[in-house]
């Protein structure tokens, strides 16, 4: 059978072949013509990328180099052609590593190849795959529930049905896709490239941006969902209130409300939460709101039957969600009005409105393996290299500016990105830049979108305080009235309550609320002890602020409790659960690496990372590589089996 990433075989013409290239990855294309020639040398000459930056997939070449390539690459794909699209032999390790080192300008450490070999799957086979357990009848006896049918969930459901283990989704939603079901508000689309923020082992060669919009991303999930199978294993419009641990039927009872409101329970030998941690809309306690008169809704529960055109929109927050709003809001409202608590770090995009050409997307389909290195090309600059920059120096001078040397570069770099575009602007300069060290919030992505929009006549941004909220108006502290016929929550998620409002009770009636209160934990942030077969995805812990996607981090995190399934089942076992020993162990840890990242800074008061206590248990300070190493294989001596 051919390799699914050697492409489909083809008989384009040479000028349709030359006009398809103009839209690549030159980059990416020289790696595919060594494949498709079996010729390393096309690597080791002058041709070469002078550069990486995230998001950047041209290296940085001049226009000579690469219309030189492209002419050289006609040739090299028309013999190909010609010869019938055979299957490309395999490459050495030795060439495959420096075929890494060669794109992304810099030598890629041996530790790292073995989790890029997997994640690229230049063999065709999914690495993460866990084989059926061998006992049909064992496996059969063993059902699961899995709540949440977000990315996550389905993951679940893919994995488990390829363990051959009976399970139930429970999805509260009346579709797939978690927040991708939920947020669409205008201007909703992903930050990580499209073509890395996709399952590994199902690609797609059909998205039309770079940074695709909240329908196409939907549509993703529920194509990956009929694809499997796994649409009859869902409850839809069903929510989970809560579930129970009974020790003596080692079995959990999850308590359920179906769409007629209609409460039952399902009962299973282990439950799997998918729920994520953005999940729950955070509306901030604002005196007066309940007086307001006209619509006003959170940006996760969007009311797409309120018509903005040439009303006066007050959007409370601009984050990551306000930040995408705005500019798509702006052309088509009377006047808008954003109130902002504190200002956001951004960085250049230039992709991040861009559609995908039809070339990449013929290139992804039919040339050997450009699709596996252009996810390699995304995957790269956005791994581990964010989390060395995040490292505080505990002797620089001045913390609440920078944390380090490399912090203060990268602000000097985000400031001249964001004053650029604003010219002599000296008030909006002052709003918009912020007072605490870069990156240290959510970083949001900017292809001048936003601040364009903030300079337009028919938009404020007002930092001052809201002091209550009347009929028709919006408050602040200083008295000023902003009038306003529509009132938009952008004000996130209560990341921070793991789980809720859902009840987990444990052994001995243990309840996991009150065991985490603002403090959540689990052992690689996926068990804990006291609750036997319960395992998290995105659980406490595993939120990413430096690199990666949280696709990643859940194809990790569903192999491991994959594992700890079979474990289970071939062993006879009732129950496991992490040792008291382990958990504490990997929280302390985890505790004692966030506090030199920049995320805990002092000087950062406002942020969703952080808890009452100004604490962060919701994000991972481990390198990816590390994470990926911990979960490959399950340890058996860090649980108790019973």
């Amino acid at each position: 059978m051919r390799n699914p990433h050697a492409g489909e075989p083809f008989d384009t013409s040479d000028g349709e072949i030359a006009e398809a290239l103009g839209d690549l990855s030159i980059p990416t294309l020289m790696l595919s013509l060594v494949h498709m020639s079996g010729d390393p040398d096309l690597i080791r000459g002058r041709l070469k990328p002078a550069g990486l930056f995230l998001n950047e997939v041209q290296g940085y070449m001049a226009e000579d180099d690469k219309a030189e390539v492209r002419s050289l690459a006609v040739e090299v794909i028309g013999r190909y052609r010609d010869a019938g699209c055979p299957e490309p032999e395999p490459v050495s390790s030795e060439l495959l590593h420096e075929m890494m080192t060669w794109l992304v300008c810099e030598d890629v450490p041996v530790e790292y190849v073995p989790m890029l070999m997997e994640e690229m799957e230049l063999e065709g086979t999914d690495g993460r795959k866990v084989e059926p357990v061998a006992d049909a009848a064992a496996r059969r006896a063993f059902p699961v529930v899995v709540i949440g049918c977000g990315q996550s969930g389905l993951l679940a459901g893919i994995r488990l049905q390829e363990a051959g283990i009976p399970f139930t989704i429970v999805e509260k939603n009346g579709g797939v896709g978690g927040t991708w079901w939920e947020n669409s508000y205008p201007g909703a689309r992903v930050d990580v490239g499209n073509h890395f923020y996709c399952y590994s082992f199902e690609p797609s060669d059909a998205w039309t941006e770079f940074f695709a919009q909240q329908p196409e991303l939907q549509a993703y999930f529920e194509t990956v969902m009929t694809r499997h199978g796994i649409g009859q294993h869902i409850r839809f419009d069903t929510e989970v209130l809560g579930a129970s641990w009974d020790d003596d039927r080692a079995t959990w009872s999850v308590r359920m409300r179906g769409p007629n409101g209609e409460v039952e329970i399902l009962e299973a030998r282990a439950l799997i939460s998918a729920v994520g941690q953005l999940n729950r809309p955070n509306v901030p306690d604002i005196p007066g709101q309940e007086e307001f008169a006209g619509p006003a809704f959170h940006s996760a529960r969007w009311d797409h039957t309120v018509d903005l055109a040439g009303r006066r929109v007050a959007m409370i927050g601009a984050g990551a969600s306000g930040f995408q709003i705005a500019p798509t809001i702006a052309p088509e409202v009377g006047y808008l009005t954003v109130f902002q608590r504190t200002a956001q770090w951004m960085f250049p995009n230039p992709n991040y409105h861009e559609a995908v050409g039809p070339g990449v997307r013929w290139a992804l389909r039919h040339l050997p393996f450009y699709g596996r290195w252009y996810r390699f090309l995304l995957f790269w600059p956005g791994c581990d290299k964010g989390l060395e920059a995040a490292r505080v120096d505990p002797d620089y001078p001045d913390p609440q500016r920078a944390v380090s040397e490399t912090n203060e570069l990268t602000r000097q770099m985000f400031t001249d990105w964001i004053t650029s575009q604003l010219g002599d602007d000296l008030d909006l300069i002052a709003k918009v830049v912020p007072d605490y060290p870069a990156t240290g919030k959510r970083t949001l992505q900017d292809n001048g979108s936003w601040l364009r929009t903030l300079t337009r006549d028919n938009v404020d941004l007002v930092r001052t305080g809201i002091d209550h909220i009347e009929a028709d108006a919006v408050v602040t502290v200083d008295g000023v009235r902003h009038p306003a016929d529509v009132l938009v929550y952008a004000t996130g998620f209560h990341a921070n309550r793991v789980l809720w409002p859902m009840d987990i009770t444990g052994r001995d009636g243990a309840d996991l609320r009150s065991l985490w209160g603002e403090r959540p934990a689990a052992y690689l942030g996926i068990t804990v002890p006291g609750f036997p077969n319960l395992f998290c995805m995105y659980g406490p812990g595993t939120n990413l602020a430096h690199g990666g996607s949280l696709i990643f981090h859940s194809e990790c995190q569903m192999r491991y409790i994959t594992q700890g399934l079979g474990v289970l089942i071939e062993g006879g076992h009732r129950s496991m659960e992490p040792t008291q020993e382990r958990y504490d162990d990997w929280h302390d840890r985890s505790q004692r690496e966030i506090r030199t990242l920049v995320w805990s800074q002092p000087s950062i008061k406002h942020s969703f990372f952080k808890n009452a206590y100004g604490e962060i248990h919701v994000l991972s300070p481990w390198r990816l590589v590390d994470y990926w190493r911990w979960t490959k294989e399950l340890d058996i001596d860090d649980f108790i089996l019973r």
